[in-house]
């Protein structure tokens, strides 16, 4: 990834240059950011800058040239629950704490490394380090994917999930005892101004729509059961905190004290709805609870 433009700050007042291009550059980390600055890819008036704290001005002329090591795919041999498979597409049970393709900091190990193992086809419809990938699930989230194995089948499937027929079905335990059985939650996320690694309700964000079931009350919990209208980055972590029901385990989103010692939130795709983009054929997958899901569910008293 590459960047090279000149922009004149616009602050109300004195602000740190890295927090000031965190605001300007929501595709870039704060930590790429002081990565950038710290090899000198910053002008200031001409002179280059390379103290993230630096205090930048409104009118000063910002001169940026940030250079990152371009991210590759290679194969390797990483077990995978494959659920289904044919020529056209194979459906995988992705393990928690899986990343799904490579990204700075997350370079191998990825769900994508193990499909180039694993797969002789794989389409190429996106960029080089997501092959196949035509949605995605977070690292911490457990579950079903779909993915393409030949261009015809990407376009396709992307098309469903675009257009919204593909469905998409989660269980999460959230905190507190739901009060509603049902409910759809239609609140715009955008980036969280406050942190530009997180997400948020925002006015004049993207509409992000999920539908939600409770399944079962516990004393302190809740098992309910999401579907997903639209396909936002967080959208399940994010809607839960809004409504009052963090998911359990979400160290980002989530209660800063938690209960139970768990690698990362209780999210599962369980369910996943989509036609067979060459035979037309409506199939539904579905695959279980991991099994430190159903043991924190079982610690659990029923209301």
């Amino acid at each position: 990834m590459e960047l090279r433009t000149s922009q004149i700050a616009d602050c109300a007042e004195k602000t740190r240059l890295d927090v000031y291009l965190a605001e300007i550059l929501p595709d870039w980390s704060r930590s790429q950011i002081k990565l950038q600055i710290d090899a000198g890819g910053v002008c200031v008036n001409g002179k280059i800058v390379t103290k993230a704290g630096f205090l930048v001005k409104d009118g000063d002329i910002l001169d940026l040239n940030f250079r990152q090591e371009e991210l590759s795919a290679e194969p390797e041999n990483i077990p995978l629950d494959i659920v289904y498979e044919d020529d056209d597409i194979a459906v995988i049970n992705k393990p928690q704490g899986m990343v799904v393709h490579p990204a700075p900091g997350s370079k191998n190990h990825t769900l994508v490394n193990a499909l180039l193992f694993h797969f002789d086809k794989i389409s190429h419809n996106s960029d080089k380090i997501r092959p196949g990938i035509v949605h995605r699930i977070d690292k911490d989230t457990s579950g079903l994917l779909v993915v393409a194995k030949n261009n015809f089948a990407h376009e396709n499937l992307s098309k469903q999930i675009g257009e919204h027929s593909a469905k998409r079905h989660y269980w999460a335990l959230v905190e507190g005892a739901v009060k509603d059985n049902e409910g759809t939650i239609d609140q715009p996320l955008a980036r969280d101004p406050k942190d530009r690694k997180k997400f948020a309700v925002i006015d004049g964000g993207k509409r992000a729509i999920t539908h939600f079931k409770t399944l079962e009350r516990y004393q302190n919990n809740s098992l309910l059961e999401f579907v997903l209208e639209t396909g936002r980055t967080h959208q399940i972590r994010v809607h839960s905190k809004f409504i009052g029901h963090p998911i359990v385990g979400d160290k980002t989103y989530g209660f800063a004290k938690q209960k139970f010692n768990l690698n990362g939130q209780l999210l599962h795709a369980y369910k996943l709805e989509l036609t067979h983009p060459k035979t037309g054929e409506r199939m539904i997958f579905e695959c279980p609870l991991p099994d430190y899901f159903q043991k924190t569910i079982k610690k659990l008293k029923k209301i």
